[in-house]
């Protein structure tokens, strides 16, 4: 199955109680999907069929702030449009999940993949995931809900998968039982928190100052750190459930000899690899980390991956305008600066708007960042593909 078809499949498993819907490519096909398996009586939920991305999402924000479990996906230019109700659902602190099929920013104009819509919203408080494959994409809805409804959490979280290059491939894709699911799911849910309700009243986006609003930060805050903390305790609860891991906040791949360092996230991993593999074969030790918790982003995790490195090159398919260089690695830049020694970086950005990531250019990636770390110069950013 495709991508957005595995996103569908993870939410119907999670049984929400709210699908709100407005469709963007290249997400339509999930929401598409989900309908399909309401019509035929597999999900048993309510929709709401708005007008825009904005109340799609404050739809959904309603209905988990009155003890419901709620869905909504979308990309692009509607996650740009939402993002005043983004910001409210991280900032009462609302366990929502939402996919984003990650798709390029206007201008110019464009509907390809890029993973600019996600960086954008980065520091917007909400827990964010970054896929490789379609089972990862099932999977890391499961692990979602039950990371964002955990009493100890109560944060939203986005599931992102690029958008056409996961969105619309197909591969194969283990579906788990509804019972394995329910299993895993138990924990958390509906009587796990304070939620809106005539019986016990409570105030829900009170108007607050000063220190009161301070402290709100700081819990944000706190949660965000025990969400990292948790997320390997639930690696070892999702293998006892499914039978196999999730994988954690960070992927390694060859990187236990490895000389040099890759770091990336998304789909391009799996061609990166492929990359790493030949560069091997050459005599060039290359391994890769692959982000898969972007926010709060592992830092610790990833300082241990770069130390004695000779050099860490990083992947990005976006761009962070005024450091002029990827989103990706500015969060690496500053993760070098907890190691004892300093470690040569290079960024290479490449990607953009659905401009292929092939195995050359990736290959050659490799190679500059081994001359880095021979002491060789050149531009701390290379941009891939260019002419």
């Amino acid at each position: 199955m495709d991508g957005n078809k595995a996103a569908a499949w993870g939410v119907l498993l999670c049984r929400p109680d709210l699908l709100a819907s407005y469709p963007i490519s290249p997400q339509t096909p999930l929401l598409e999907q989900l309908y399909k398996f309401r019509a035929e009586g597999r999900l048993d939920a309510e929709t709401v069929e708005v007008e825009g991305e904005n109340s799609a999402l404050s739809a959904a924000v309603g209905a988990v702030a009155a003890g419901g479990r709620a869905f909504t996906a979308t990309s692009s230019m509607g996650l740009m449009f939402m993002y005043d109700a983004y910001l409210y659902a991280s900032g009462q602190r609302v366990p929502v999940v939402m996919t984003v099929a990650t798709r390029e920013q206007c201008a110019p104009h464009t509907v390809s993949s890029g993973q600019q819509d996600i960086m954008l919203v980065k520091e917007g408080g909400w827990i964010q995931l970054i896929t490789e494959s379609c089972q990862e994409i099932l999977d890391s809805i499961l692990v979602a809900y039950r990371l964002a409804e955990d009493p100890t959490i109560q944060l939203p979280i986005n599931v992102c998968y690029d958008g056409y290059y996961l969105s619309h491939l197909s591969e194969p894709v283990r579906v788990p039982t509804q019972e394995a699911v329910d299993r895993f799911l138990a924990a958390v849910g509906v009587g796990k928190r304070p939620v809106l309700s005539t019986d016990a009243p409570l105030s829900f986006g009170a108007f607050v100052l000063g220190e009161l609003y301070a402290e709100y930060r700081y819990k944000h805050c706190q949660a965000m750190q025990r969400a990292l903390d948790l997320v390997a305790a639930l690696d070892g609860e999702f293998e006892a459930a499914f039978g196999r891991p999730w994988g954690g906040s960070i992927e390694t791949y060859r990187a236990e000899d490895a000389e040099v360092l890759l770091v990336g996230t998304g789909s391009a991993c799996g061609t990166l690899k492929v990359a790493i593999d030949r560069m091997r074969a050459e005599g060039l030790a290359a391994g890769l980390a692959r982000i898969r918790m972007f926010r709060p982003f592992p830092r610790r995790r990833l300082a241990e991956l770069m130390r004695g490195r000779r050099a860490v090159g990083v992947l990005d398919r976006s761009v962070c305008f005024g450091w002029n260089a990827g989103h990706l690695y500015v969060d690496v830049r500053a993760t070098a600066a907890d190691l004892d020694a300093r470690i040569p970086l290079v960024n290479f950005v490449g990607g953009l708007a659905g401009a292929d990531l092939r195995r050359e250019l990736l290959e050659d990636a490799v190679r500059t960042t081994v001359a880095r770390g021979r002491g060789e110069p050149g531009p701390e950013v290379v941009w891939l593909g260019l002419g």
